[in-house]
């Protein structure tokens, strides 16, 4: 069973993040589309900034295009409309402004190539999703190509797919165990229903630094814990069971905070996506009783790997394959230049 033909049966948007440029990001996304083309499944195409160009306008390196089949619900601003191959019949003008002009929602209706792009704005991003869906896209697929960090927020889509590989690094080891931390963290356990999520959720609005001890709530002055470690080491005490952080979390956050207390304490945040941590400190962390969960865990539906780096080196693909199985043995591993299924 193919990739597209899993997912489907689960999820009805799916956004594709890359852990660096260079991960097979864009490789995956094509790849979906071709399996999507061959079993006649109508789908949605948009991103979180701009893809399908030639060549990278960051790096200047080349970069895959994207090829849309007839049938194809895709989001392209009026920018970008005339700067597509493929013949497209224009469904809606959106309410969506973006840096390329207004987002306009179009069905291929000759199949070729497109430059996509879509709304910065989490919540006008869903919006769209629905209504591409509501003209008759089956499955939504999100490019993340700006932030990869927030391209994969929970609040975005269903789930996602991680893209991984050789840019990473020259030791295969270190691909595996920078994959699998990043994995690590998006699975983080989420926050039982009770009081002290409530009394998060009631104050989002706030986004302040809440604690609670022995049921009652504490919300401090604060909007993060960068450059705020010593406040937070006085106002907790032995008595402290939850800290809510809704900001970045680092190890500036909690490098003031007395090793003991870090201990009895359970920190809280938003979603995986605001940790900001190497695998080494946070293993180093995790060891010494440091303890977090997260409102909304992210949901990693597949993970594809790229065994090739524009530096010039490369991974035997079987032996990437293997080594990235065996160490989430139960993710879907592709590697999708060779359909390399489960």
């Amino acid at each position: 069973m193919g990739l597209l033909s899993q997912l489907k049966q689960e999820y009805k948007t799916l956004s594709i993040v890359g852990m660096a440029k260079n991960a097979g990001k864009t490789t995956t996304l094509n790849y979906l589309i071709e399996e999507a083309m061959d079993d006649g499944v109508v789908l949605g195409i948009t991103s979180t900034g701009r893809d399908g160009e030639s060549t990278d306008l960051v790096t200047g390196t080349d970069k895959p295009r994207v090829f849309l089949d007839a049938g194809t619900i895709v989001s392209v601003p009026v920018k970008l409309y005339e700067l597509a191959d493929a013949g497209l019949e224009i469904l809606r003008m959106t309410n969506y402004s973006t840096a390329l002009g207004q987002m306009m929602l179009c069905r291929v209706a000759e199949s070729g190539y497109v430059q996509i792009a879509g709304p910065v704005n989490t919540k006008d991003h869903k919006k769209m999703c629905q209504e591409m869906i509501d003209l008759g896209a089956e499955l939504i697929l999100i490019d993340g190509a700006v932030d990869r960090k927030s391209i994969a927020a929970p609040e975005t889509s269903d789930a996602i797919i991680l893209a991984t590989g050789a840019v990473l690094s020259r030791s295969l080891k270190k691909v595996v165990e920078e994959t699998v931390h990043i994995l690590s963290l998006y699975r983080l356990p989420e926050l039982e229903p009770g009081v002290f999520r409530d009394a998060i959720l009631s104050n989002r609005e706030a986004e302040k630094i809440m604690l609670m001890k022995q049921g009652k709530i504490e919300v401090l002055d604060l909007k993060t814990g960068l450059s705020a470690s010593r406040f937070l080491d006085e106002a907790i005490d032995e008595e402290t069971e939850y800290i809510y952080m809704p900001g970045a979390f680092t190890m500036s956050v909690i490098a003031d905070i007395h090793p003991a207390k870090l201990k009895n304490v359970q920190f809280i945040l938003k979603d995986p996506t605001k940790i900001f941590m190497d695998a080494l400190p946070w293993q180093q962390l995790r060891k010494k009783g440091f303890s977090v969960k997260v409102l909304d865990h992210i949901e990693v539906a597949a993970l594809t790997v790229n065994p090739y780096s524009p530096a010039g080196y490369s991974f035997e693909h079987e032996e990437l394959l293997k080594a990235m199985r065996d160490a989430v043995e139960d993710i879907p591993v592709f590697d999708v230049k060779v359909g390399g299924g489960v």
